[in-house]
């Protein structure tokens, strides 16, 4: 026990260590680390404490259970709404930022029964859009498309352009061997020899440089269609005429359907390399359907080539760039393309295929395009020599892939610069042309031309005539072109001997005109033709029924006139 007791004596009175063993200070640029125990003081300095992750992570469990606890009332975002005439019920849904579920629930109160997809008018759109509490905005549905085809270009931006060329002619008059021995003067694809053309145009590259483009068009008939949609896109038409066979039938329609485009006509004189050729002959049938050719004092240019000997080519070039330079073809390249679909169709293995005239602007691989009712992005472009292209410039036929499905010929085109205004364009257009295939009648019916010419739109009657003999024709014609005034007149689009058929339905209905058959009558397919355009066909059997009728329409296309009569005078007293 004392040894205990003494060693505690010892113990208490050893002297207490007062001063603090000092730390090593760190080096500049070196972290600072506790070294050695962790004393009592050293733990209460405050400079020391640092707070640990798990009581940061016990923190914000804490503050995220109380925000559970007590949710925030959710702030209501008041949109701008715009509303068309017709808008599905999902599309609203999207507009407004709601559930669609919610905005069904909504038309079911008003007695509206309908489903996602299904369409509402305007004014039961705005009671939705007003109960939850939304600004409307209603537009004219037609407004998705403006801007669509893009202002007017600056003078000052316009650059010349190649001319397009649509060549016409009688069966066997050598269009096509024309077209091939153009493609053989051709500086690009001319060593190249027999190139397959797989494409309804193709452009020519001449030795100076100059660029012709042709669209090889089967006969008149995709001519007019593509003008019965309003796509005037040929610049010159080049009549094909054999100087052995002269002027016959379907050259005579090809002039008046290029008259009736109101397109300037070049003359080729083909197979002038066969023995009986007589291109005088040819001047002269031309000059009874009004064609003067320059030989004998007209404007029309007239070039006597052979194409199987290729004679004369050059000079038909030459006159094809000399009416172009006359016409003086220009457009914008620097701007987003714009143009005519030529033809379209389904390829397997490939898709939508569409062959495409850009008319002003560049189309360039991976634009956006809205070609009629339907839209894609350009994946792939070939040129006419089927080459992979990047870009293509005014006056350029191209093949594109990338359409969602097969647009119709003579369709409008352009590029737009967001998927979703794509599909904004397409839907409108489809839901437009469903709406005119069940109100479908065009300008061909006698009461709608009469509501017309009251309201002093037209000034000219357009008129097929076809009779049962050549004499009936010109007897007719001829009376016709008598019962004209200075206001007002008939325009002889086609006349003809034989029966009503398809071609001179399409012909009256690209001009907006009237069939009219004398002792013949329309066959079967032109019948069903003209129902469905809704272009009138009137039957006559006596010449003077027919002038009557005319004369008729003609008096009532003239503007009224003002006559006072003078009765005297009066003095008011």
């Amino acid at each position: 026990l004392p040894d205990t007791e003494e060693g505690n004596e010892e113990t208490e009175n050893r002297p207490k260590r007062t001063k603090q063993e000092k730390r090593p200070t760190p080096r500049r640029g070196e972290a600072r680390r506790r070294t050695g125990k962790l004393t009592i003081s050293q733990a209460l300095n405050e400079e020391e404490r640092v707070r640990s992750l798990a009581s940061v992570r016990r923190a914000r469990e804490r503050e995220r259970r109380s925000q559970q606890t007590q949710p925030q009332e959710a702030i209501k975002i008041v949109r701008d709404v715009v509303v068309p005439e017709v808008i599905t019920v999902q599309e609203l849904a999207n507009r407004m930022a709601e559930r669609g579920v919610e905005v069904i629930r909504s038309l079911m109160k008003l007695g509206v029964m309908v489903t996602l997809q299904q369409t509402i008018d305007a004014d039961t759109a705005e009671l939705i859009v007003s109960e939850y509490g939304h600004n409307i905005r209603r537009v004219s549905e037609a407004d998705v498309e403006i801007g669509f085809k893009g202002k007017d270009d600056a003078e000052e931006d316009l650059l010349s352009r190649p001319p397009i060329v649509t060549v016409m002619g009688h069966v066997d008059h050598g269009k096509t061997s024309l077209l091939d021995a153009f493609r053989s003067t051709d500086v690009v694809g001319g060593e190249a020899g027999g190139i397959t053309q797989h494409i309804g145009a193709y452009q020519v590259e001449l030795a100076s440089g100059d660029k012709i483009t042709f669209i090889d068009t089967p006969g008149h008939e995709a001519f007019t269609q593509m003008r019965s949609r309003g796509a005037n896109i040929t610049d010159i038409v080049v009549l094909v005429v054999a100087a052995d066979d002269g002027v016959m039938p379907q050259t005579i329609e090809a002039i008046d359907h290029a008259k009736a485009a109101a397109v300037p006509i070049i003359i080729a004189i083909n197979k002038m390399d066969r023995p009986n050729a007589d291109p005088k002959r040819i001047h002269n049938e031309l000059l009874q359907h009004d064609i003067v050719v320059e030989q004998l004092g007209g404007e029309i240019l007239a070039v006597e080539v052979s194409a199987t000997e290729k004679k004369n080519l050059e000079k038909l070039e030459e006159a094809i760039l000399l009416q172009a330079e006359i016409l003086e073809l220009k457009a914008n390249p620097k701007r987003s393309a714009e143009g005519i679909i030529l033809e379209a169709n389904l390829e397997t293995g490939r898709g939508a295929v569409g062959t495409l005239l850009i008319q002003r602007g560049t189309l360039n691989l991976g634009d956006i395009l809205v070609a009629g009712g339907e839209w894609g992005r350009v994946r792939v472009m070939s040129n006419c020599f089927k080459q992979n292209v990047q870009k293509a410039g005014p006056g350029e036929p191209i093949e594109v892939m990338g359409l969602g499905s097969t647009p119709i010929a003579g369709d409008d085109f352009a590029v737009v610069d967001s998927e979703a205004r794509a599909r904004e364009i397409t839907e409108f257009r489809t839901r437009r042309s469903r709406v005119q295939r069940s109100t479908a009648k065009s300008r061909g019916t006698i009461d709608q031309m009469f509501s017309e010419i009251e309201s002093g739109e037209l000034q000219e009657l357009p008129l097929v005539i076809k009779a049962d003999t050549h004499g009936s024709v010109e007897a007719i014609s001829a009376s016709l072109k008598k019962i004209g005034t200075d206001e007002v007149g008939v325009q002889i689009l086609h006349s003809g001997v034989g029966g009503i058929n398809e071609s001179d339905i399409s012909l009256a209905k690209a001009s907006a005109g009237l069939v009219m058959g004398f002792n013949v009558r329309a066959n079967a397919q032109a019948k069903d033709m003209s129902d469905r355009e809704g272009v009138n066909i009137q039957y006559y059997s006596i010449i003077y029924n027919l002038i009557d009728d005319i004369r008729d329409m003609l008096s009532g296309m003239l503007a009224p006139e003002s006559r006072e009569t003078f009765l005297g005078n009066a003095e008011i007293l």
